[in-house]
Order: structure tokens, then C-alpha cells, then sequence
């Protein structure tokens, strides 16, 4: 359950660089929505990088925070995609994806210079990228009769809502943008309107 009415991402891609003892760490943080932008991020990486060693990252996806993964790519496990992720929690930060890149520069590290190097890689990109506040919006839909018409277009504009589309099938119909903050004030508002029927499509990312 949801009680937070926003949360932290990321505007756009930023990258960074760490160097320790010959080996390169470049790190790239990403604002994503979903698996499949991480898978297609991924994939271009190696692409663009296919003689490094290693591909490390984590992710974090939702506004609940809940979905997460982290990846050693061949790392001693634990020493990597964990110290990423952990970037990503201290700054509260969701639908973002990191990933550290490691050339290898013919020394050996050891677990401990390899968590310094994953964690400072990473924190090197997140420290480069312009973090943004994100309102959890709910995707609306709202049938009325016309003499309601403009009752519910005045709640509309009282509560910044962002209409998407009016229509007309069986009923007049709204469709409309709420941030969670005001759900409540909407279901306060259509109290009155007896014959209004709303339904909730789907929370935005």
C-alpha cells in the first residue's frame, strides 16, 4: 500500500567514472519505467562495450519501491550489483537503473576494493544525474449526464486535474489525470453528483 503521494527518479541518463589500480569502472544511471527499457538498455551496453569484463548493475522499478534486482555478472557475489543498488536506496531514488561497466586492468581487487570501486562508480553518475520529484497519478474515467457537466468540470479545475478526453457514448464521459493527493477531494466532490459513475483505469508509473 501505497501512503507516499510522490516519489524520486532521475531526469535523464548520467555517467560516470571511477579508476582503481589499472581497472576502469564507467558507470550509467538511466530513468526506466519497466523490465523490458532495463533488458533494452542492457543489451545496448554490451553492445557498445563488448570487451569489458564485466556488465554490473541494479534497478528499481515502481512507486512503492518494491520491485528491485542486482547483478554480479561474474563478480564474487555480493560484491557489485549489491553495492550498486545500495546507491540507489540511500538516495530514495525508483524507476532507475545503473550500471557499471568494469575493464579490467590486470590487477586483482579483492571483495573489498571491488565493493569500493562498484559503490563509488555508481555514486559517481547519481551524484551527475538531475533528480526529480514524480507525483503518483491515477488514470480516471467519469460518466455524468449533461446538466452535470459543469459541476464536474469546475471540481476538475479546482483539483488540477489534466483532462484527457471528452467524449460521448451512451453518456457523456471524461477522461482525466488526478495525482493522489486529491483523490480524496474528488470522491468528496462527487458526493453530491448522484449519477455520476467514476472508474479508475490504472496508476500511472
Amino acid at each position: 500500500m501505497l501512503f507516499a503521494d510522490s516519489y524520486l527518479s532521475i531526469e535523464a541518463p548520467a555517467e560516470g567514472l571511477f579508476r582503481d589500480r589499472g581497472s576502469r569502472f564507467l558507470s550509467f544511471a538511466f530513468p526506466v519505467k519497466n523490465e523490458s527499457s532495463v533488458k533494452e538498455i542492457l543489451i545496448g551496453l554490451r553492445g557498445e562495450h563488448p570487451s569489458a569484463v564485466h556488465h554490473c548493475y541494479a534497478w528499481r522499478l515502481g512507486a512503492d519501491k518494491l520491485q528491485y534486482r542486482a547483478n554480479d555478472d561474474g563478480e564474487p557475489s555480493g560484491s557489485a550489483g549489491k553495492p550498486i543498488l545500495g546507491q540507489i536506496q540511500s538516495r530514495d531514488l525508483t524507476n532507475i537503473l545503473v550500471v557499471v561497466v568494469r575493464y579490467f586492468g590486470g590487477t586483482l581487487l579483492g571483495v573489498p576494493g571491488l565493493i569500493h570501486a562498484y559503490k563509488t562508480a555508481a555514486a559517481e553518475a547519481l551524484e551527475k544525474a538531475v533528480v526529480e520529484e514524480l507525483f503518483i497519478q491515477y488514470d480516471y474515467r467519469i460518466s455524468y449526464d449533461a446538466e452535470d457537466t459543469s459541476a464536474i468540470m469546475r471540481l476538475l479545475r479546482e483539483l488540477q486535474a489534466k483532462i484527457i478526453e471528452n467524449g460521448y457514448d451512451e453518456r457523456h464521459f471524461t477522461r482525466f489525470h488526478l495525482k493522489k493527493q486529491f483523490v480524496e477531494q474528488l470522491n468528496q466532490g462527487l458526493g453530491e453528483l448522484y449519477k455520476t459513475k467514476l472508474e479508475l483505469l490504472e496508476q500511472l508509473p
